[in-house]
């Protein structure tokens, strides 16, 4: 796509509109000429060739762009990096996900103003400084701790539009050891729950979530019903609130069980006392059930909505908790088809009454049986004479709101419907609903504990062999974003299990920025931040005996000479200057320094000696990619009985058969 189709200046202002002279700029780069700022008179203040530009028309403030040398770090900035400094602040301001007021692009400027410092006081071009391991080595030094991330998440999203954009400042391999030595300025870190834990309490949610939805019509059935015998019996709901003593022993179960017979039969009439048996009553030894049973697995649908968002999202708590019914937002993508959105309030750094969070196609259930929740709820709080309901709570309420039926002790009795129950911990959600999360099964292991540990060095002593995982909403943010890096620590194929074949997208979608909305900036910064620390991650597992050279073991300790297998520690510091590089293939991995010209990353023929040559001299195969390289075999065997013989397509066959075979026999030690 021709980029001038997509220029268009973002900045939010009643004066700023699509006839405005500097709304398009008409070339990329912006000629000298071309206006920057313009004022509600339209008087030019600043033009792109301009030292400074003044942003006090946008910002209603004195605001400037200072393009000169400035601070005690003084640095007489070359050409060069004038250049590209003027050219990344255009394309904050005219780009795809443009600034949308002049404070946020100060910010920006801010954060990345230094590098192109540092780049003039080196004498290296900043748009070369990626090829400078040692020059770039120094970059965290002239950063502030507190700008540290933020510009390695705009340095991020400058590569991911690298084609658009016309340069690259850093590449990937930069932006990991950047990210690797920026670790000190972090605090302790939020725990990574392990994946055997964390996918045991994603298929617990999500089996909640289908038993709910299979008996919603059931629960609603019931849950009319009990309310019109309360109506019945008393007049109204109001009459249960009057303050007549007689009446408000009636606010409870028992209560009902006085007036109406056991819940217990009312349960088994609508097709719901299994669900309530296997989530709330358990296997007592007493048949009865209480009508509050029916409110307790209501008030945990909510809960395991809210917490299946948050692990399928990135949200934070407090904003899954202020979602609305109508937040499920579906955007038809020209290259990933449908993907999932989250639509919603957040106050972090900035506020943004419409922010976006990418989720999977999976979220649609945990909607589904929130709004389920919320309606009854909804409906109940109608019949309420004296209660005040704003109109847009009933067009788009809340999912999380108070329990307004008559047997729920203690609720509905306030007039003000604004008010709502505050968020609970997750730990206590598990304390309050045992049957949800079986113990067992979150008990700590000493594989977990290494998992665990991989990622979050810093794990205090409530996290230990043989203790129970203690689950936190901020978790899941963490652990969301390191998994869907689709990293070796949970397969693809659970991964897609569990997320429904969205991850993918997700993935695409928060680190190449291909979606036009204006997604969350700290799930952004999440997910970027994850993504690298998980790629210096798998660098450190090269010294393991899971990755094997097609040439033995003096090829792999030639590979890592840079230090010893009982040097670990070192490794990382190696990776970080660039010594040791590493992408995925479809065998294990690549350690070639640069660009592969035989697209290793995709075909085992060159890096496997498929083509009759000896297989890449860079290569590492891994021993727990086998149980994927027999299905290819398998599925390569099958493709080869249709193949016309003597085509090319057959002769590929035989060659990708070939260097499927040859990694293999590596992994299992037999003689190529």
């Amino acid at each position: 796509m021709n980029i001038l189709n997509r220029l268009a200046l973002g900045i939010e202002l009643p004066f700023i509109t699509t006839e405005a002279k500097n709304y398009s700029p008409p070339t990329w780069p912006p000629t000298p000429d071309y206006p920057v700022v313009i004022d509600r008179d339209g008087n030019i203040i600043s033009r792109y060739g301009d030292a400074v530009w003044i942003l006090d028309a946008w910002a209603g403030r004195r605001l400037q762009l200072d393009f000169r040398p400035s601070g005690a770090r003084g640095v007489e900035l070359s050409e060069r990096c004038i250049e590209i400094a003027k050219l990344v602040a255009a394309w904050w301001l005219w780009g795809p996900r443009p600034v949308t007021n002049a404070g946020t692009l100060k910010a920006r400027f801010t954060h990345l103003f230094p590098l192109f410092k540092m780049c003039s006081a080196k004498q290296v071009d900043p748009c070369e400084i990626y090829k400078h391991p040692k020059e770039l080595e120094d970059f965290p030094n002239w950063l502030s701790s507190s700008h540290a991330e933020p510009a390695l998440i705009l340095l991020h999203n400058l590569y991911e539009s690298r084609n658009q954009f016309g340069h690259v400042i850093l590449d990937r391999e930069a932006l990991r050891r950047l990210s690797t030595s920026i670790t000190k300025h972090n605090g302790a870190q939020t725990a990574y729950i392990p994946p055997r834990i964390w996918l045991y309490q994603m298929k617990r949610l999500r089996e909640f979530l289908d038993d709910y939805n299979e008996c919603s019509s059931g629960i609603t059935a019931c849950y009319t019903e009990c309310i019109k015998l309360y109506e019945a019996r008393f007049g109204s709901l109001d009459s249960l609130y009057s303050g007549d003593s007689s009446n408000s022993r009636d606010l409870d179960g028992s209560g009902f069980s006085r007036n109406f017979g056991t819940f217990t039969a009312y349960a088994k009439k609508h097709g719901i006392y299994e669900y309530l048996k296997k989530w709330i009553i358990g296997s007592r030894t007493t048949d009865k059930s209480s009508i509050t049973n029916l409110g307790s697995y209501m008030s945990l649908a909510s809960k395991v909505g809210n917490a299946y968002l948050l692990n399928l999202s990135l949200m934070r708590v407090d904003e899954a908790w202020k979602l609305r019914t109508k937040c499920l937002i579906i955007e038809d993508d020209p290259q990933f088809g449908k993907i999932y959105t989250l639509g919603g309030i957040t106050t972090k750094r900035i506020h943004d009454t419409d922010a976006r969070w990418v989720t999977s196609s999976s979220a649609e259930i945990a909607v589904k049986v929130l709004t389920h929740v919320v309606d009854l709820r909804l409906q109940t709080a109608k019949k309420r004479a004296g209660l005040k309901i704003p109109q847009d709570q009933i067009n788009n309420p809340w999912f999380n709101i108070r329990q307004y039926e008559p047997w729920a002790r203690g609720n509905g009795l306030d007039d003000d419907f604004s008010v709502r129950p505050s968020y609970p911990s997750y730990a206590s959600v598990l304390k309050s609903y045992p049957l949800l999360l079986d113990p067992a099964e979150i008990t700590v292991t000493e594989t977990d504990l290494e998992y665990a540990r991989l990622l979050t060095p810093t794990l205090g002593d409530e996290i230990e062999v043989g203790k129970v995982w203690p689950f936190a909403w901020h978790q899941l943010r963490r652990t969301g974003a390191v998994n869907m890096q689709a990293s070796s620590l949970v397969s693809d194929a659970s991964l897609q299990y569990q997320l429904k074949h969205s991850s993918r997208a997700m993935s695409l979608y928060y680190g190449r920025g291909y979606s036009r909305i204006k997604l969350d900036d700290v799930a952004y910064a999440t997910y970027v931040k994850a993504m690298y620390e998980v790629l210096g991650k798998e660098i450190t597992r090269l010294l393991t005996p899971r990755f094997v050279s097609p040439y033995g073991e003096t090829r792999k300790a030639q590979i890592l000479s840079v230090v010893s297998a009982t040097e670990a520690k070192k490794l990382a510091q190696a990776a970080k200057k660039g010594q040791v590089n590493w992408r995925e293939t479809l065998a294990g991995g690549c350690t070639k320094r640069g660009h592969c010209p035989y697209g290793g990353a995709d075909t085992l023929v060159h890096c496997a000696g498929g083509d009759g040559k000896r297989p890449c001299v860079d290569a590492l195969y891994d021993r727990e990619r086998m149980p994927q390289l027999l299905e290819l075999k398998e599925i390569i065997s099958e493709r080869l009985e249709s193949a016309p013989t003597g085509s090319p397509y057959y002769g590929s066959l035989i060659m990708q058969d070939r260097a499927v075979n040859n990694v293999i026999q590596t992994l299992t030690g037999e003689s190529s």
